[in-house]
């Protein structure tokens, strides 16, 4: 089934959303990426951000899941969504690196709560989600049916 979209693969810091049919495929780790698809429109998108906030410096990228989110809903607007069509799902935030640093700050478990809260605070209702953890996940979101197939990585020691 996989071999009949157009397939785009997403880095991290940065989102795509398609009104054609896409495989949007990405690797997370500590990252979380969130797919909002429009359920009445039958399109979505997906974005891959790195950490929680953006704090003022640098660029305002869709590095930040502050930025990542609001950019993603936005683009959904643009291509004609209504906020009452939106549903979410969500996935990443494990926590990859402790075993290398012995200290990880955390980062994933920050990455779903600016996740989890941002969507509440918006009216977008998370109807699935794969968080946490210690192993990475690769993800495969269908943008025509809302799909989304993942599997866990198994986890490398560094």
């Amino acid at each position: 089934m996989e071999n009949r979209y157009l397939q785009h693969f997403l880095y991290p810091s940065s989102l795509y959303v398609s009104k054609e049919p896409y495989v949007i495929k990405t690797i997370l780790g500590s990252c979380v990426a969130i797919c909002i698809w429009d359920k009445k429109l039958k399109f979505g998108g997906m974005n891959h951000y790195m950490l929680p906030n953006w704090n003022g410096n640098e660029l305002a990228s869709p590095k930040y899941g502050n930025i990542a989110i609001d950019k993603l809903i936005e683009r959904m607007f643009y291509y004609g969504s209504n906020r009452k069509d939106l549903v979410a799902k969500i996935f990443g935030g494990g926590e990859l690196l402790e075993a290398r640093t012995g200290n990880s700050m955390l980062i994933g478990e920050r990455n779903i709560r600016v996740a989890r809260l941002m969507l509440e605070e918006r009216n977008i209702p998370i109807v699935a989600s794969s968080t946490g953890g210690k192993r990475g996940r690769k993800i495969l979101f269908f943008s025509d049916t809302g799909e989304v197939r993942h599997k866990f990585l198994e986890k490398k020691v560094y």
